[in-house]
């Protein structure tokens, strides 16, 4: 199949998705696919210093809408558990959580960021990712020379990452690898259990360059890894990718997402429908299907 042909294949599947959570329920016919129970871990939402389609109000009112039961609200440089807490005043069915993302609008590898991410009122904040955009793999293999955050120095973690792993741990909050490199996440994961740490998500781990035995090796130690629908959209990764290695490693050692809320693409929840649409299209089954969007995803934000 070209590439032309694969584009127009994941548009028609986003136009149905948006059809079957948007149109058919109104007749009150059946739907092909239900997002009851599914949670989007990785949703971008506006205001932000990026372009976003929808605000943090509209992205979960969209998602309360579709039938979904959470979503986590990510902003690379700003902490969103305040916006979490205000957003879901405005919902009675869906729970919304935020988190921090430790890149140098917080001060990078900071603790203190992470205390008051779980100090803030509402108790919303749930996640905190190692550095995304400033971190020094995504820096270094973009090229751009910008200043970067990093992780590892001489072969130890950075000063102030333990005792944000012991936080983390102390609340029973997620810890995301962020754009972490691979190898930076097979040694940190190790590091983060000793401190107690449980609920570990190596974020979109496609889109940070691992091999199949590096996926093997973090799900060995324990982690979750998520593959997400934009990766897929935008053609970074392929759809096929990801079937192998569920089929590989088992849908037990992933969670799927959106990572929509660009300006120009739909609304997570049309996001979330149209993935669940192409993996089962590909012989991903329901089961695997509950396992990576409703059962990891509520493991590791504590909702069951």
């Amino acid at each position: 199949m070209d590439k032309h042909s694969k584009n127009l294949k994941k548009l028609i599947l986003v136009c149905l998705a948006a059809l079957l959570i948007n149109i058919l329920p109104v007749f009150s016919q059946p739907t092909a696919i239900d997002l009851t129970g599914i949670i989007d871990f990785h949703a971008h939402t506006g205001p932000d210093s990026r372009p976003r389609g929808f605000n943090d109000f509209e992205t979960v009112r969209l998602a309360e809408k579709a039938g979904l039961r959470g979503i986590v609200l990510k902003n690379h440089f700003t902490m969103t558990a305040d916006r979490a807490a205000l957003a879901m005043t405005l919902v009675d069915n869906l729970e919304v959580f935020g988190g921090v993302a430790l890149n140098r609008a917080v001060g990078g590898i900071n603790p203190e960021a992470v205390r008051q991410l779980v100090r803030f009122d509402g108790h919303r904040g749930k996640v905190v990712w190692l550095p995304t955009f400033d971190s020094e793999f995504y820096v270094t293999r973009a090229g751009s020379g910008e200043p970067f955050v990093s992780v590892i120095e001489n072969g130890a973690p950075v000063p102030g990452l333990i005792e944000v792993f012991s936080i983390i741990a102390e609340n029973n909050l997620v810890l995301a690898m962020g754009h972490s490199s691979p190898e930076e996440a097979l040694q940190l994961i190790p590091l983060a259990k000793e401190q107690g740490g449980n609920h570990i998500l190596v974020t979109h781990v496609f889109g940070q360059d691992a091999t199949m035995e590096q996926m093997q090796q973090m799900a060995d130690k324990g982690a979750i890894m998520e593959l997400d629908w934009m990766a897929v959209y935008t053609n970074v990764v392929s759809l096929d990718d990801y079937v192998s290695a569920i089929s590989a490693i088992g849908a037990a050692h992933f969670l799927i997402s959106s990572d929509f809320g660009q300006a120009e693409n739909p609304d997570q929840a049309t996001g979330m429908a149209a993935f669940i649409l192409a993996l089962m299209e590909a012989g991903i089954n329901q089961a695997q299907i509950d396992t990576m969007a409703r059962q990891n995803p509520a493991m590791l934000l504590e909702l069951d």
